[in-house]
């Protein structure tokens, strides 16, 4: 169930992002393939960010190069992860894409993933936890 909602509430922040950014589309006129899109692309987004991202952040954290950019490519690293699953997405037929070419899908992708963040973590604040009652 916790799992259910968590891509839940990821699915309702891409939503929110594809309000916020007009550049990232889902290229689709049903409803049902819209919400079927949104669910999976936030299913792929959890898939990345529970596999990939712990590898990529361990390995950029131990060349030393996350300290000295001061957390900044902790930022570049979410957006490069954000452009894997719109890849990903796009493997498996998706209409999820972000319109544009080279550095115009990257910015698009770093504004993204911060809104993402910030949208993510409202939501949580939003939505209760049992494990926090517990801790009560």
């Amino acid at each position: 169930m916790k799992i259910l909602l968590k891509i839940l509430v990821t699915a309702a922040t891409l939503w929110i992002t594809t309000l916020i950014f007009d550049d990232i589309v889902i290229d689709t006129d049903s409803p049902l393939t819209y919400v079927g899109t949104l669910l999976f692309v936030a299913l792929v987004f959890g898939l990345v960010n529970a596999i990939v991202k712990p590898i990529a952040k361990f390995m950029l954290k131990a060349s030393c190069l996350y300290y000295l950019s001061l957390g900044i490519l902790g930022l570049v690293l979410n957006a490069l992860l954000f452009l894997l699953v719109i890849f990903v997405a796009d493997q498996f037929g998706l209409p999820f894409t972000i319109e544009g070419e080279g550095f115009h899908r990257f910015w698009i992708a770093l504004l993204a993933s911060i809104v993402i963040t910030v949208v993510s973590w409202v939501l949580n604040l939003v939505i209760p936890d049992k494990n926090d009652k517990k801790n009560s």
